[in-house]
């Protein structure tokens, strides 16, 4: 009977500075690895090695997620007719999947030396602490503000090298004093261990998305009741909730409402129901109406 496209406004403010908030990161990140990796060797740390590999990981995310962050500020095309919103997504993917062999990879190299562990320069190992804190800290505050997915999924591999260091820090400290060289092994498995487990849960958020899952925070049975509670919608069905990336949400649906309704009050119905729709997060509405008994292939969805 009718189809209305709705394109809300300011979908995409998200993005706005994410790419240059991630430059930063990976230029601090990118450094620091290189130099990393030096003073792990000099210093005989499986845990600044461990996270030397880790921060090597997070700086080709970053280099990625940088990328995919300009990409996803592109229109939409004949190609992508969504646009490129889901890019990102494809940045904090690669991400995730970079920890996860990089975190395998230490497991392996760690575990053995628990039980063979080698001496470990702990006076060089605190200054590393001390350097990896603040490097890393400086990126995580650069990266704050952002809510994009990829944003959150590059902080938390941040925050958690910032926390890592803290605990070879105290590792360091530990060992300055007492004779615990299997310390150091320990606290890379340690730290390797809460990076997976932080990894696999952003995987999972990502992989929701991409399966099109109705996003957490927005439930269909509420957007229904809401829905339903318009006087002139008798019925709904048809209806269906996805996110393109975590922050911009979509909603398709068909209405029945009473027959030969006036095109005016149909495009006030509309308007109606965007503003609702615009009250429950969900910034883009495609609605199509129809009369009692109208015949549609779709009737026994949801």
């Amino acid at each position: 009977m009718a189809h209305n496209h709705d394109h809300a406004g300011g979908h995409g403010h998200h993005h706005h500075g994410a790419g240059s908030n991630i430059k930063v990161a990976f230029f601090l990140n990118l450094g620091f690895t290189v130099l990393e990796i030096f003073g792990g060797l000099w210093i005989n740390s499986v845990a600044i090695l461990s996270d030397a590999l880790h921060d090597l990981g997070d700086s080709l995310s970053l280099g990625l997620a940088w990328y995919f962050e300009k990409v996803a500020k592109r229109g939409r095309n004949e190609k992508y007719t969504f646009g490129y919103k889901r890019f990102s997504l494809l940045g904090a993917v690669i991400n995730s999947v970079i920890l996860l062999v990089g975190s395998f990879f230490i497991l392996w190299e760690a575990v053995p030396r628990i039980w063979d562990p080698q001496e470990v320069n702990a006076p060089g190992m605190m200054a590393f602490a001390v350097i990896g804190i603040l490097v890393n800290g400086a990126a995580v505050l650069r990266l704050k503000s952002g809510d994009s997915l990829n944003e959150r999924a590059v902080r938390l591999h941040l925050l958690e090298d910032v926390l890592g260091w803290v605990a070879v820090l105290v590792g360091g400290i530990v060992m300055y004093f007492y004779d615990v060289p299997f310390l150091d092994p320990l606290l890379s498995v340690i730290i390797t261990l809460y990076v997976l487990y932080n990894v696999i849960g952003n995987l999972r958020d990502t992989s929701k998305i991409l399966l099109q899952a109705s996003p957490p925070h927005i439930k269909p049975d509420d957007v229904a009741a809401k829905l339903k509670s318009v006087e002139e919608i008798k019925s709904l069905h048809d209806l269906h909730i996805w996110t393109l990336d975590g922050s911009y949400n979509v909603l398709t649906m068909h209405a029945v409402v009473a027959p030969n309704l006036p095109a005016q009050q149909a495009q006030d119905l509309k308007k109606r129901v965007r503003s609702l729709m615009a009250d429950m997060d969900i910034q883009h509405v495609t609605l199509e109406l129809e009369a009692p008994g109208e015949e549609c292939s779709h009737q026994s969805a949801i």
